[in-house]
């Protein structure tokens, strides 16, 4: 998508675009509330700067569309294309990999609460699982700060990818 059609897209269409980056209200709001934006690299520094303000809130309401890693999402959230394509490096037909995964996805949520959310986009299964493993050593209160900055990584790469 080039900036000037962004810039006129009506306000349900560019919140759609936004809300499959990141489906978090005051963000999607901000940013396309910003329009318009003179090119594509001021809207991805929009994007960057707004989400260094999210707040657990936003986090949660962010985490409840995301898929866990290893499954394709099933539903028609907004950010489902996304996530299957940013997943692509998990081979579903390695099923020792998925038994790992799901054995991982268990022992983080029972740790921290939440799901696993891990920049997925150009990474491997294997090296997916092994992030997982590496980060359930954690403590709580660094973890939260870890998987902030991955959901920022994965919002703003998304917003990337838009005018890619």
């Amino acid at each position: 998508m080039d900036i000037e059609a962004f810039n006129a897209l009506p306000l349900a269409e560019a919140d759609a675009l936004l809300r499959a980056c990141a489906d978090i209200d005051p963000w999607v709001a901000s940013v396309v509330g910003g329009r318009p934006y003179p090119d594509s690299g001021a809207v991805i520094a929009a994007a960057e700067l707004l989400a260094a303000d999210w707040s657990p809130v936003d986090v949660d309401q962010a985490l409840s569309h995301h898929p866990r890693i290893g499954e394709r999402p099933t539903g028609s959230e907004a950010g489902a294309g996304a996530s299957s394509r940013e997943q692509a490096g998990v081979d579903p037909a390695d099923t020792a990999l998925a038994e790992a995964l799901r054995e991982g996805n268990v022992a983080y949520e029972e740790k921290f609460g939440r799901i696993y959310l891990v920049r997925a986009k150009g990474r491997t299964g294997p090296q997916l699982l092994a992030l997982l493993r590496e980060r359930l050593q954690n403590d709580p209160e660094e973890e939260y700060d870890v998987m902030v900055g991955q959901l920022q990584d994965i919002a703003v790469l998304r917003v990337k990818d838009l005018f890619a």
